[in-house]
């Protein structure tokens, strides 16, 4: 009888914890008032102007991601030139004027990375109006980049490769694993992400509202089309160590069903959380690239804002596309760094919340 009692309390204790740890919370939106403070806060009407780009016409400038070391400010940033990706460092004293120093991940022979090298600097402090460096984990500092063999723009089949230097601020080339971290073939691969994986970037998260340290997000292609095209989606992958990667969830974070969500950069505003990123072709007719944002309280359910665009095509040096984020705040001015394409070509620019060209 005892031995009975056991049993039948054992499978009441299962399935009371099966159904509690079933059960769904759910997310929290970000209230239509404080979406409009985080605009009001990040828009930056004032176009600058081209701040960096290829040496030549017939290349392209792409990418750019910045921080701060040393009491200067640096920027990775990609270039594209009919091969495939390489990474660079440029550097400035005041964000406006930029040197380029030299490059950080250069074209190889007979690697799964031979032909696409794109590099994002990872773990950047993603405190607003904070110190914008980034940080060291195991005495090395980290940079996550798109990966692929194939020759082409954005050919082939890409992965999101990991590699790790001694000083993130010079020009040396870079310690990249040996194999891909991410992948379209892993075995816990998702509808979303089966068909190839673009640009990544990489927090730190001391709070670990994930159970992880290290949060990645991405955007990536699979299965699904529309209109016979396939679209890209933003995801999330977390890791303990830098190393191992985990896909999270079973649905992208951000995603309209067709088109282009993608590169993603995050910052924190107090306890809030704000995903810049740019769209691109969204509604029919409509073949333009964009910036937009989300926020989020836990890093994984993002309210999407509503309202008009960030940035937009409107002068001749984007007067195509205005997308690929990297937005700061710095001595009561934000800086929205972005790839422009227009009658410059494929280059970088930059957009502030006050007029900086007087």
């Amino acid at each position: 009888m005892s031995r009975n009692y056991a049993i039948i309390t054992f499978l009441v204790c299962v399935i009371t914890i099966s159904v509690y740890s079933c059960k769904t919370v759910p997310a929290k939106e970000v209230p239509a008032d404080t979406m409009q403070k985080v605009f009001e806060e990040v828009k930056t009407p004032y176009k600058y102007g081209v701040v960096l780009a290829a040496p030549d016409t017939t290349k392209m400038a792409d990418s750019p991601t910045v921080f701060r070391m040393n009491g200067k400010w640096y920027m990775s940033y990609i270039i594209f030139d009919g091969r495939g990706y390489e990474t660079w460092l440029a550097e400035s004293d005041d964000l406006l004027h930029w040197t380029t120093k030299g490059r950080l991940m250069s074209f190889t022979e007979n690697t799964w990375d031979a032909s696409q090298k794109a590099g994002y600097p990872s773990l950047v402090d993603i405190i607003w109006n904070g110190t914008y460096e980034p940080m060291k984990y195991e005495n090395k500092y980290w940079m996550s980049y798109l990966g692929g063999a194939d020759k082409g723009y954005e050919a082939g089949r890409l992965g999101i490769g990991m590699s790790t230097t001694a000083d993130i601020s010079k020009t040396e080339e870079v310690l990249r694993f040996p194999a891909p971290v991410l992948s379209a073939i892993d075995d816990d691969v998702r509808w979303y992400d089966n068909k190839t994986i673009y640009k990544s970037s990489v927090i730190h998260d001391a709070e670990k509202k994930t159970g992880y340290p290290f949060i990645m997000y991405y955007n990536a292609a699979g299965d699904s089309t529309h209109e016979g095209h396939q679209f890209e989606s933003i995801a999330m992958a977390a890791s303990n160590d830098m190393k191992q990667w985990k896909r999270l969830g079973d649905s992208p974070l951000i995603t309209k069903g067709r088109g282009i969500c993608g590169d993603a950069q995050i910052v924190k505003m107090g306890k809030l959380y704000v995903m810049f990123y740019f769209g691109y072709n969204w509604h029919d007719g409509d073949h333009s690239a964009f910036e937009r944002f989300a926020c989020s309280y836990d890093l994984i359910n993002w309210t999407p804002w509503e309202g008009e665009n960030l940035i937009q095509p409107s002068v001749g040096f984007d007067k195509q596309y205005a997308h690929k984020p990297w937005v700061i705040k710095w001595n009561g001015v934000v800086y929205h760094f972005y790839n422009a394409v227009g009658d410059k070509g494929r280059v970088i620019a930059l957009a502030t919340s006050k007029d900086l060209s007087k």
